[in-house]
């Protein structure tokens, strides 16, 4: 099939933009899921030539499936999520050559790049064809490079790892961006890719990595972290706060990865992007600590005025933040949160054992007092999290005792 004509590429210029067009559809998996190893969440403010956004790989997707090639991909099929990857490959050496081409002409002439751009819905993602287009050439090797990631974590000694890491195209910069990038969302410690990498090299000087072709080694770790980052977002009792302790998690061991191993140079790209994603994760987290304390006292003390009621949604908060304060002070080497994390700690510990000593207190006067127990047992799990669980038990002990005076 011919590339589309000039008078179709009118024609597609005249329309809405391809996210405009498909606003509140379903849209499937940018490529029905051919580079998801080398997607990142957004917002992505630092772009790394390993990885693409979502947005702006689905906005790429929408404009090849729609603007590019209407004629050979059926959209009403992708956007009801019923076509098939193995329905798409084999239309892959045309589709990317009509890529080739729209961003060769983009590239000549400024009316070809308007038209794109619009098309696309703005500048990010029609900057990031390149990458879209050696992902897509690379899409088999993706998984390869997955695989590797996997068996990274069963290779014994810092020696053979990195022997296994420069079976890498490192002499292919771009190519190794992307497969580097699909290995270490695979790998459980990163720390000891960079401690490979350090010993090959012989020392962790930046300079000495970039110059040995491991700078998308570290350019990985980074883009990495940046996506975990939208993760914190959410907010309220019901925010999944298992999934932002992990995500913090995350975040710490890849930074560390970095910091713990290279020596990054103040006012290089790197560390301008590690101080920015420092910056802007501990923002986000900064908020939530200073609520820890203030929900604990609101769901721990039994309200002033009318009858008594539990806040179950004020219980879930106050149990979700101390989850979130153990989780910051195995990661606050990774953040800026010195002087927030020491006050939450501390006034944290003091509030717990002020309310359970109140709510132990009041059960003894009123054992039969189901509020004030509910209240006790979530004091007493926060205490274990808090403190340590050989409290906990003690705690547990004493509040059994209570409720035998009876």
């Amino acid at each position: 099939m011919p590339p589309a004509t000039s008078r179709q590429a009118t024609e597609a210029a005249q329309t809405p933009s391809a996210s405009s067009r498909t606003a509140g559809k379903a849209l499937a998996r940018p490529f029905l899921g051919m580079i998801d190893p080398v997607l990142v969440d957004d917002p992505a403010d630092y772009p790394f030539p390993g990885s693409i956004g979502r947005k702006q790989a689905q906005a790429i997707w929408i404009w090849v499936a729609r603007d590019l090639c209407g004629d050979i991909i059926d959209m009403d099929r992708v956007e009801r999520s019923v076509m098939d990857v193995s329905e798409i490959e084999p239309l892959m050496p045309q589709i990317m050559t009509r890529m080739r081409e729209a961003v060769a002409e983009a590239g000549s002439k400024i009316e070809a790049a308007r038209r794109i751009r619009t098309q696309l819905g703005g500048d990010e993602a029609y900057e990031r064809l390149p990458v879209m287009l050696n992902a897509l050439r690379c899409r088999a090797l993706l998984i390869k490079a997955q695989g590797f990631g996997k068996a990274a974590n069963t290779i014994p000694d810092e020696a053979a790892l990195g022997v296994a890491l420069q079976s890498m195209p490192l002499q292919d910069p771009q190519v190794a961006a992307l497969l580097l990038h699909a290995a270490v969302g695979q790998v459980v410690n990163p720390s000891r890719l960079v401690a490979a990498v350090v010993r090959l090299v012989g020392n962790g000087d930046e300079a000495a990595i970039v110059r040995s072709g491991f700078g998308p080694l570290i350019d990985a770790l980074l883009a990495h972290a940046q996506s975990n980052i939208c993760a914190l977002q959410p907010i309220g009792p019901f925010a999944d706060i298992d999934l932002i302790c992990r995500s913090l998690d995350r975040f710490h061991k890849l930074i560390r990865a970095v910091t713990g191993y290279v020596s990054v140079q103040r006012g290089s790209r790197w560390g301008t992007v590690l101080g920015a994603l420092t910056k802007r994760i501990s923002e986000r987290i900064e908020p939530r600590l200073r609520d820890v304390v203030p929900n604990i006292n609101q769901s721990l003390r039994k309200g002033r005025e009318g009858a008594d009621r539990l806040d179950t949604d004020q219980l879930l908060a106050a149990l979700n933040g101390i989850y979130l304060l153990g989780t910051i002070r195995d990661c606050r080497d990774s953040l800026a949160l010195n002087a927030v994390f020491e006050q939450a700690w501390n006034q944290s510990g003091e509030a717990l054992e002020m309310h359970i000593g109140r709510n132990l207190d009041a059960l003894r006067l009123n054992p039969d007092d189901k509020l004030t127990g509910t209240r006790l047992d979530f004091g007493i799990k926060m205490a274990e999290i808090r403190f340590n669980p050989e409290y906990a038990e003690t705690l547990k002990r004493a509040r059994t005792a209570a409720e035998r005076r009876s």
